[in-house]
This record gives structure tokens, C-alpha cells and sequence, in this order.
């Protein structure tokens, strides 16, 4: 029987004995007219989807419209700030009293022994100098990510890699939380609390600088850090790490070879939305900086931001004069500013990405 079932298998029941070389031939013949017949395909059945409520398309329009919004509020404000700085290119009233030059290029004024670039917007001889400006942005922001991001970093590694599951729970949601504090409070207490602080431990002239303002700014920043940080170490795959282990890496090694680079797109993410929360923010800099805008590397004197600037004196100018033009084309830089840091820091996330192996 299993000799029969043999003969079955092979296809010899189809085809006789070849005894001969025209047996031969005639059997390729009828193996080739056999594969000739073919049996035609057979269709998939077609499938007809019912038509979606009509509530669900509603929905789907209103969320489109949702995305679709929040690109053209961004475009209108931008066209908003642009226009009105516009005339500072343009009209004659304002730059008779203020040019870009006159902004970017110290100049030498009544009274002074050589060229400086000086914010003194309401004076006999209104002065509109940048730099000043600009190098208190940078110094407040500079301290703030110094501070920020090791502590966010530490706390998100802490968090994901060493904590038991019952500090997990209350560590996260403690750090998340500084997020939900009011920026007017966080310059308040820098304002009453912190500066003094500084004051007596550091011995410092100025109460209110950029120090003070940039520690006190790094708690907005940090959560910011800490909840891309973490989730982008909670991601990486935990074959990763047994991998690492089997081939007798120990724990911090593990995690300073192994899972902060595969996490490193995400941690740069949370960087970048950091330093534009930074570069911005505008309460907390304005109660704890001094409100100086005086041209000085050092971290203990008074400074004052773009942002800071902004919102101290905009309320008090003539709408449409030069001052309130220039007030416009900084806020117009700082949007500028923010929208190029973002942009780059996705970029470095993306080929970070590729660089990684991971899909950009």
C-alpha cells in the first residue's frame, strides 16, 4: 500500500512506463500540454464598505479643520508682528529717528567717548541698541539650559532606569508638575526668595541678575526635558539592555553606552522645545534680571531679555511711532529665533534618527 501511495505521489498513475525513446518523447509531449492548461484565476470577492455616518465624517472634517487652523494662527500672527515692523523699512517718520543700522552698529553719541550700542528708547536722544538686548537673552538662557538640562536629564535616567516602581510614581508626577506653575510665581519667588539667597551665599553687588533670573528660569525648562527625556529611555527596547548585560556590561555602562544613544533623538527633542521655552519666556526674567540692558559678560549684573523688553514696554508707547515699530521687529527676531531653533532641532533629530538606524 505505501508503495502504491508512492507511485500516487510522484505522478506516476498520470504518465505510463518509459520503456522507449519514443515513449520518452511522447510523455514530454503530454507534460507540456498539460502545463499549457491553465486554470483561470479566481477573483477575490468584491468588497463594498458602507457608507460612514454622518457624524463621523462631521467629525473628521472639524478635527481636519483643527489641524488646518493651528497652521494659519501661527502664519497671522507671524504676518501680524511683520507688519507692523514693516515700517521701520519703509516710513520716513520712523526712520528719522531709528534705522537698522543705527541698531546693529554701535554708534558714538552726545556725551559718550567712543561708540556703544545703548537701549535708552525714551530719552532726549531716543537710543534703540540691540546687543544689549540680545547678549541678556543669551546669558539668562545660557544658565538656564546649564541648569536644566543635567537636571532633567539625571532626573529622567533616575527616573526610567534606577527607580523602584513605587518612587516612579511619585517622583514623575512631582517633576511634571512644575509645568503647571504659573510663570509669575516662579519669578516671584526668584524675586523674594532666590535672589536673596544668592545675595548672601555669593556676596553679590547686584540682587537681581542673570543668574538668579536663569536658575529660576531653568524650573520651566526642566520638566519640559524631563517628560521627553524619560519617555524617549522608557522606549528603548529592553532587548537592548539583556543584550548589554550578556555580554557583561554593567549597569551605568549599560546605560551610557546602550540606551542614552538609542535614546538620544528623543532627549535632543526635549532639548530643543527647551531652549525655545528659554529663549521666550518673559515673566520670569522680567521680575528676577534687574532690567538692565548694559552690555557685560558677567553673570552677576543686571540684564534684560528681548522678551522682557517687550512686555515692560509696550503698554507705555504711541502707536505706530518708532519705538513701537522697534518693539515690533524684536518680537518679529524672537519669533524668527524660537521657529529656526525648533526647525533645527528637528533636523538634528532626524538625522540623528538615520544615523541610529531608526526611521526619519
Amino acid at each position: 500500500m505505501s508503495h502504491m501511495r508512492h507511485l500516487f505521489v510522484n505522478g506516476w498513475w498520470s504518465y505510463p512506463r518509459v520503456t522507449t525513446p519514443e515513449g520518452a518523447i511522447a510523455m514530454a509531449r503530454q507534460k507540456s500540454i498539460s502545463a499549457r492548461i491553465a486554470v483561470p484565476p479566481v477573483r477575490p470577492p468584491k468588497l463594498t464598505l458602507a457608507p460612514a455616518p454622518l457624524w463621523h465624517r462631521a467629525a473628521e472634517w472639524l478635527l481636519r479643520c483643527l489641524a488646518v487652523s493651528a497652521v494659519v494662527a501661527i502664519v497671522l500672527i507671524l504676518v501680524f508682528i511683520a507688519k507692523e515692523a514693516a515700517p521701520i523699512f519703509y516710513s520716513a517718520a520712523v526712520r528719522a529717528e531709528v534705522t537698522l543700522s543705527r541698531m546693529w552698529v554701535p554708534q558714538l553719541w552726545p556725551g559718550y567717548d567712543e561708540s556703544a550700542s545703548i537701549w535708552q528708547p525714551v530719552s532726549e536722544i531716543p537710543k534703540f541698541g540691540v546687543w544689549p538686548l540680545i547678549l541678556g537673552t543669551v546669558k539668562v538662557t545660557l544658565v538656564a539650559m546649564a541648569v536644566s538640562v543635567p537636571l532633567g536629564v539625571g532626573a529622567a535616567v533616575y527616573v526610567s532606569q534606577y527607580a523602584r516602581p513605587r518612587t516612579r510614581e511619585i517622583v514623575k508626577p512631582v517633576v511634571e508638575l512644575l509645568a503647571g506653575i504659573p510663570s509669575v510665581v516662579l519669578g516671584f519667588f526668584a524675586l523674594m526668595i532666590m535672589a536673596t539667597w544668592f545675595q548672601h551665599l555669593f556676596g553679590l553687588e547686584s540682587r537681581l541678575n542673570a543668574l538668579v533670573s536663569g536658575v529660576a528660569l531653568s524650573f520651566a525648562v526642566i520638566p519640559v526635558i524631563f517628560t521627553f527625556a524619560e519617555e524617549a529611555l522608557r522606549a528603548v527596547p529592553r532587548s537592548y539592555v539583556e543584550a548589554s548585560t550578556a555580554l557583561g556590561a554593567a549597569r551605568w555602562q549599560t546605560i551610557a553606552q546602550v540606551v542614552l544613544p538609542a535614546a538620544s533623538p528623543g532627549i535632543a527633542a526635549g532639548v530643543a522645545l527647551g531652549l525655545g521655552r528659554a529663549v521666550g519666556e518673559t515673566m520670569i526674567v522680567l521680575m528676577a534680571s534687574g532690567n538692565a540692558a548694559i552690555i557685560s559678560a558677567s553673570l552677576v549684573d543686571s540684564t534684560r531679555t528681548i522678551s522682557a523688553t517687550i512686555a515692560a514696554e509696550l503698554a507705555e508707547v504711541v502707536f505706530g511711532g518708532a519705538h513701537y515699530t522697534v518693539l515690533f521687529f524684536l518680537g518679529t527676531l524672537l519669533f524668527l529665533t524660537t521657529f529656526c531653533i525648533n526647525t533645527l532641532g528637528d533636523w538634528a533629530i532626524r538625522r540623528m534618527k538615520i544615523r541610529l538606524g531608526g526611521s526619519a
